[in-house]
């Protein structure tokens, strides 16, 4: 048996032989052997060595054969009648309806967001002045749905980095889906989740993001 520190040395150093079970030997086809390098290169403890979302993407689509048949019947799991329903952003996720995504996030607000409690008094000099008044510019831009002004303004709120929020990352990659910029979007919605890891909101868009990202490949 191959302990939890040999199996992070064995995928450190891509040993995939060693790291598939004995009895498996001969029997995995080329799909499931590939599909155990990619997890490998997913759990490198390097950044660099991980594979970006869109290369993943690339890698992963090849591999789907079964497109029409759904996840529990290639899987053999029984289809279970009693599902919850969907929230209102999962169901604006899963139309790809960016008008509705755009409202529940108007909605929400930064209510999900610890920011304004991170402010400390040394923090109010003129740059923070400057920081918030490009957050209040970026607010008003994504109410009027000004996506292009929603971008810059928020990119520069991010770029000075006094702050840190997960709303204003969710808030422009949205805005980049709204300019048609998939894989920015997913960057933005990644980062979200760095900062707010338990943050449904950003598995939305993530699940979104990606989404256009399929759909961009398939024309």
């Amino acid at each position: 048996m191959i302990s939890s520190s040999q199996a992070l040395d064995l995928i450190r150093d891509r040993n995939l032989q060693m790291l598939t079970d004995s009895c498996l030997e001969g029997q995995l086809s080329d799909d499931a052997t590939e599909l155990v390098r990619l997890a490998s290169r997913c759990l490198q403890s390097e950044p660099r060595e991980r594979p970006n979302p869109k290369s993943l993407v690339a890698s992963l689509t090849p591999l789907q054969k079964e497109t029409e048949v759904p996840s529990f019947v290639l899987m053999g799991i029984p289809n279970s009648t009693c599902c919850s329903p969907l929230s209102p952003l999962g169901e604006a996720c899963s139309r790809r309806d960016l008008t509705a995504i755009h409202e529940v996030l108007e909605n929400i607000g930064y209510k999900d967001d610890g920011m304004t409690n991170e402010l400390s008094f040394q923090m109010w000099t003129d740059q923070m002045q400057e920081t918030l008044d490009s957050k209040k510019k970026g607010d008003s831009a994504f109410k009027q749905k000004d996506f292009r002004t929603t971008i810059e303004c928020y990119s520069q709120f991010i770029d000075v980095g006094t702050m840190v929020s997960p709303t204003i990352f969710a808030r422009r990659g949205l805005s980049y889906l709204m300019n048609d910029m998939p894989q920015e979007a997913l960057n933005d919605a990644m980062q979200a989740q760095v900062i707010s890891p338990i943050w449904h909101i950003a598995s939305y868009l993530q699940a979104a993001a990606l989404s256009w990202t399929m759909k961009h490949k398939q024309h």
